[in-house]
C-alpha cells in the first residue's frame, strides 16, 4: 500500500485540479485552496465531487478495463503484448502490469473519497443544507462503493480503508473477509441511494445510479457462500425493478447511438467517466489511441490496436439476424462506417478489429482540443440495459430456466432493440450470451464468469475451457466475398483454468510493501 501513502499527501490538490469537462462544473480560481478554506458552500461541494468523475480512473480506464473484462474473459485477444498475452493465456503473475496499475487505481480512487468524506464532516459550515452536504458524501460514496466493487470481484478479500489518518499511522493491511467488503459496499450504496436525487445535471449519479450499482452488487454477492442466498437474489430483482419501473428512464432506441458521442450521458446512461478533451496524458479517454484499428480513424498519433481483434469464440454468439449489436462492436473486413473520418468519405474495415470506444477524429466529433489521450466518449459504466438484464438474472435465480412474464417482458425489450426475435423461455445460458452481447467490449463479461464462479465454480471454469478446448479463443479473418470466416493461429500455449484463475494475484510490490497481505482475511466489522 505504499503508493496510497504518496497518493494520500497530493490527493487533495489532485481532486480540486482534475480535469472537468466545462458543462460538467464551472472552476473558480483556484489560489491558496486548503482544507480549511474551500468546504464552504454547496458549489464548493459540488466542485470537489466532480473531480472524481474522470482523472483518477485514467490508470483502470487506459488498458485494465478491457485487458481485464474482455481479454481475460476471452472476447477480445491481443496475443504480442506481454501482460495482455498473460491475461489471454492464464499465466497471470503477480508482477504483470495491467494488476498493479488497476490496484493503485481503485485505491487511489477509495484515497480520494475517503478525504472529501471527512473534509466534508469536520469542514462544513452548519449553513450549507444538509440535504446538500448528504448529496455529495452520497456521491463519494457511491463511487467509493464502486471502487471496492471492482476490487472485490477482481482479488475477493481485500483491505477496506475508510480513514486515511489511520493508514498513515499504521500502513501495514491485513485483507478483510469479502463478506465484510460486500456489506461494506452495500453500505455506501444504501446511503447513495437515500440521499441522491432522482435527477441531477447529466453526467451526475442520481438514486437510480445507486439503486442500479445497489442490485449488481446484490446479485454477485448471492453466491459468495457458494450458493444463491434467495434473499440477496431478491434485493437485487427489488432494487432494478424499482429502477425500470419508477425512474421514468428508457433504453435508448438505438444500441449503435449508445456509444456515439453525440449521445453522451444520454437517459440509459447511469454512471459514466466524465472525460473532457484536450486534457493531455494520463488525464483522458485513451481507449480509442490504445485500441483503434487504424490512424485513420483517431486523431493524430493515434490507432495502436491493430493487432487487437474479436476471439471466434465472441463472434460465433452473433445470430446473422444481430447485426447492429455486432457492428457496433466489432468490425468485420469490408464493413464500412460513414461516421469514422467523415470528411474522407468513412472508413471501410481492412480487418476483423475492435468498433466500440472508436469515436474518431477532432473533426467527426467537433472537439478541436480532442487529441489521442483524451477522447471525448464519456464510456458507461452502468447502463440501464445491464439493470434490466440483472433483474432477468436475479428473477431466475437458482432455476435453470424461466418464463415468467416479467423476466420476458424485460428481456425481450433489449432482444427487440437489438432487432432481434423475441422469446418465450430463458435459460441460464440464454441469459448469460445475451448478457455477453449486450455488454461486449464493455468490460462486463470477466465479472459475470467471477459471479458464476462464486457459485458454480465448475462451471465457470468449463466456459473458459471450452473456449481452449475448442480453438476459439483466437482471432480471425473474415472474406467479405465468400463470407468465410478462418481462425488465425498465433501459437499462444494457454494455462488450463482453476477456481483460482478467478481470483487475481496480488500485485508484487504491494505485498513487499505490505506483507500482511499475504496472510488470512480477518473481520471488519
Amino acid at each position: 500500500m505504499k503508493l496510497i501513502k504518496i497518493y494520500l499527501l497530493i490527493l487533495f490538490v489532485i481532486a480540486i485540479t482534475s480535469g472537468c469537462k466545462k458543462d460538467f462544473l464551472n472552476r473558480p480560481p483556484l489560489s491558496q485552496i486548503t482544507t480549511d478554506n474551500f468546504y464552504k458552500s454547496s458549489s464548493d461541494l459540488r466542485l470537489a465531487t466532480a473531480a472524481l468523475y474522470a482523472q483518477p480512473w485514467n490508470d483502470w480506464n487506459s488498458f485494465p478495463l478491457l485487458g481485464i473484462g474482455d481479454i481475460l474473459s476471452g472476447n477480445m485477444l491481443q496475443p504480442y503484448n506481454a501482460d495482455l498475452a498473460q491475461l489471454a493465456s492464464f499465466s497471470i503473475t503477480s508482477d504483470n502490469g495491467q494488476l498493479s496499475t488497476s490496484w493503485r487505481c481503485f485505491y487511489k480512487i477509495v484515497a480520494h473519497c475517503n478525504a472529501n468524506i471527512k473534509a466534508i464532516n469536520t469542514k462544513l459550515p452548519d449553513s450549507v443544507p444538509v440535504k446538500n452536504k448528504n448529496g455529495a458524501l452520497a456521491e463519494l460514496k457511491f463511487l467509493r462503493a464502486t471502487a471496492y466493487f471492482h476490487l472485490a470481484q477482481l482479488w475477493g478479500a481485500v483491505p477496506i480503508i475508510e480513514d486515511n489518518d489511520q493508514l498513515i499511522k499504521d500502513p501495514l493491511l491485513p485483507r478483510h473477509l469479502l463478506s465484510d467488503v460486500y456489506k461494506f459496499i452495500i453500505n455506501d450504496l444504501r446511503f447513495a441511494t437515500a440521499s441522491l436525487p432522482n435527477r441531477d445535471q447529466p453526467g451526475r449519479v442520481t438514486t437510480w445510479s445507486a439503486q442500479g450499482m445497489l442490485a449488481k452488487v446484490y446479485l454477485t454477492k448471492a453466491g459468495i457462500s457458494g450458493s444463491r442466498n434467495q434473499t440477496d437474489l431478491d434485493s437485487a430483482a427489488f432494487y432494478a425493478k424499482n429502477v425500470i419501473n419508477t425512474s421514468g428512464l428508457m433504453l435508448l432506441p438505438s444500441y449503435y447511438n449508445l456509444f456515439k458521442t453525440q449521445y453522451n450521458d444520454n437517459p440509459e446512461s447511469l454512471f459514466a467517466f466524465q472525460w473532457a478533451p484536450g486534457v493531455g496524458y494520463g488525464n483522458g479517454n485513451a481507449i480509442q489511441t490504445q485500441f483503434a484499428p487504424s490512424s485513420a480513424v483517431v486523431p493524430p498519433g493515434g490507432g495502436w490496436g491493430g493487432a487487437i481483434g474479436p476471439t471466434f469464440d465472441l463472434d460465433s454468439l452473433y445470430a446473422p439476424q444481430d447485426s447492429i449489436r455486432r457492428k457496433a462492436t466489432f468490425m468485420l473486413t469490408g464493413d464500412h462506417y460513414p461516421e469514422l473520418n467523415a470528411a474522407g468519405g468513412g472508413y471501410t474495415a481492412t480487418s476483423c478489429s475492435v468498433k466500440k470506444h472508436i469515436v474518431g477524429t477532432a473533426v467527426d466529433n467537433n472537439s478541436p482540443t480532442m487529441d489521442i489521450w483524451s477522447s471525448t466518449e464519456h464510456n458507461t459504466v452502468l447502463r440501464l440495459g445491464d439493470v434490466y438484464l440483472v433483474y432477468v438474472e436475479a428473477l431466475l435465480g437458482n432455476n435453470s430456466s424461466t418464463a415468467n412474464p416479467e423476466a420476458l417482458r424485460v428481456f425481450n425489450m433489449i432482444r427487440k432493440r437489438a432487432g432481434i426475435d423475441e422469446v418465450t423461455n430463458i435459460t441460464t445460458e440464454s441469459l448469460r450470451n445475451e448478457r455477453r452481447i449486450e455488454l461486449a467490449f464493455e468490460g462486463q463479461y470477466w465479472f459475470d464468469l467471477v459471479r458464476l464462479s462464486y457459485y458454480n465454480p465448475q462451471g465457470a471454469i468449463t466456459l473458459l475451457n471450452n473456449q481452449i478446448l475448442k480453438n476459439t479463443r483466437v482471432q480471425f479473418t473474415y472474406n467479405p466475398s465468400t463470407g468465410v470466416k478462418t481462425k488465425s493461429a498465433n501459437g499462444m500455449v494457454i494455462t488450463p483454468p482453476t477456481i483460482a484463475t478467478f481470483t487475481l494475484p496480488i500485485p508484487a510490490t504491494e505485498i513487499t510493501a505490505d506483507p500482511k497481505l499475504l496472510g488470512a482475511p480477518v473481520a471488519y466489522y
